[in-house]
């Protein structure tokens, strides 16, 4: 490893996981955040498990908050916020294709939950927010 490069993932989630989803992860982190939705959601149109079909929809609804931050609608980005919140709730679990989902909800709260501080966020200047860096845990997990 480089000192000073920021690695999101090992060469075993490579070989473990789904193209799309490591795809999304490096567009994601690149703030590439419509690319990342596009990424994901090729890989939920496809017949995947129902909870892997959870647990992308509420990534893709994460990446497309931003989405839409960058294009001046913050109205938007808090429907997709709370869309992408209630749906990482339902998956009941700690760890989804070794994403820490705890760690990267606290990263979304801490860049969005502004959003959520008066009835309409138009109301609000846009502050500085630092989006989530998505780095998956050393362990491979199995999913549906």
């Amino acid at each position: 490893m480089v000192e000073g490069v920021f690695e999101a993932y090992s060469d075993a989630h490579i070989a473990a996981y789904p193209v799309e989803y490591i795809a999304g992860i490096d567009l994601y982190n690149a703030g590439e955040f419509h690319a990342a939705h596009d990424a994901w959601e090729e890989r939920w149109m496809d017949e995947v498990g129902p909870r892997e079909k959870l647990f992308l929809q509420a990534m893709i609804q994460s990446a497309v908050a931003f989405h839409h931050l960058d294009i001046g609608r913050p109205g938007a980005a808090r429907q997709m916020y709370l869309r992408a919140k209630e749906k990482f709730g339902r998956l009941g679990c700690q760890v989804f294709m070794s994403l820490d989902l705890a760690e990267y909800q606290a990263q979304l709260d801490a860049a969005l939950s502004w959003l959520l501080s008066v009835p309409d966020p138009r109301q609000l200047a846009k502050p500085e927010i630092i989006p989530p860096k998505i780095r998956l845990l050393a362990t491979v997990d199995e999913f549906d």
